[in-house]
């Protein structure tokens, strides 16, 4: 194992410290427990916006606390849920008498937590709402939930609801935009290498080196199949249509193609997979109107993508379109 760390027991720690000493006018670091909340947290009158996960995935979950985006992220250690007590004292620190929209993905511990949290906080006389991601359509179940896993649509979902709390909308009419964008957003990833947890030492999994996982979860979990490496746009093709069938999409539709980088894989590539994918889009009537490429979503040092396509309407534009200010998203500012 090579990576850049000191011990496997500080690394989620000291990358904290490290997010405070960068970006100190967007958010601040609290060390016990552990979570980032934007500058100016809590904005008085404002729905607040909070999500968070197992460490290893980032830029998500803290890369996106700012202006227009999170008001505050809890990271757990690696590939492992925050606990509760993380969730309701960031739930604490930014609720500003409006309410707080937990934006939570689909995997049990990080499922069970929130919930404990929420209704922890409510208990203190703060109003929450849960939105659930679930948007992989590879696996029904997998090793880390019941139901559909959530992956890629959860940047999007925070994205559109940071932006609408931020114009001032209120705590249910951000949740049910957030609930909307799930619904309408599908996502399906593939790997051509493993990932290695620090505390484990040893790939995650195994894959020869002419194999790739279809269908692969962000902590390494099996996907539909092993296969035999094949080229881009084939690879494309097994990514896009299980989506496409999904929804399904409906010709004429506007849609979001977002390409994400599980971790290793170059800008050069993604772009390769964009361009394929948008030409499947546009094979089905879907007009790609937004995009977003990179690696946003990712599994440590996996080598991949996922590929998440969301049918928008003029609401969701217009709050994806809005501006945000965060360590790892920025525009409009």
């Amino acid at each position: 194992m090579k990576k850049l760390l000191n011990a496997p027991s500080d690394l989620v720690k000291e990358a904290l410290a490290g997010m405070a000493l960068a970006h100190p006018g967007l958010l601040r670091v609290h060390v016990d427990p552990a979570f980032l909340v934007r500058a100016d947290a809590p904005v008085r009158g404002k729905v607040a916006v909070l999500s968070g996960g197992g460490s290893g995935h980032e830029p998500l979950h803290g890369g996106f606390v700012g202006r227009g985006m999170l008001d505050a992220a809890c990271p757990g250690a690696v590939f492992t849920s925050p606990t509760p007590d993380q969730i309701l004292e960031a739930t604490r620190a930014v609720d500003g008498g409006a309410g707080v929209v937990h934006i939570v993905k689909n995997y049990t511990g990080d499922v069970m937590n929130f919930e404990m949290a929420g209704e922890l906080a409510r208990d203190l006389g703060i109003t929450t709402e849960t939105v659930l991601v679930n948007d992989d359509v590879a696996v029904e179940n997998s090793l880390y939930t019941a139901g559909r896993r959530g992956v890629g649509a959860t940047v999007l979902v925070e994205k559109i609801c940071g932006a609408a709390a931020e114009a001032g909308r209120a705590l249910a009419d951000v949740a049910a935009l957030g609930r909307r964008v799930n619904e309408h957003g599908r996502s399906m990833g593939i790997a051509l290498s493993p990932c290695t947890v620090p505390h484990a030492g040893k790939p995650s999994f195994e894959l020869g080196p002419d194999e790739m996982e279809v269908g692969i979860g962000i902590h390494g979990e099996p996907g539909r199949r092993r296969a035999k490496l094949e080229p881009a746009d084939r690879i494309t093709e097994m990514l896009m249509h299980p989506i496409l069938d999904d929804l399904p999409f409906q010709a004429g539709k506007d849609v979001l193609l977002f390409v994400n980088g599980l971790g290793a894989t170059p800008l050069l590539e993604l772009y390769v997979v964009f361009r394929k994918a948008h030409e499947i889009a546009a094979a089905r009537g879907l007009r790609v109107v937004r995009s977003l490429v990179g690696p946003y979503i990712t599994s440590l040092e996996m080598a991949g993508v996922s590929i998440t396509l969301l049918q928008v309407d003029e609401e969701m534009v217009r709050y994806w379109d809005a501006p945000v200010h965060t360590a790892a998203l920025r525009w409009g500012v």
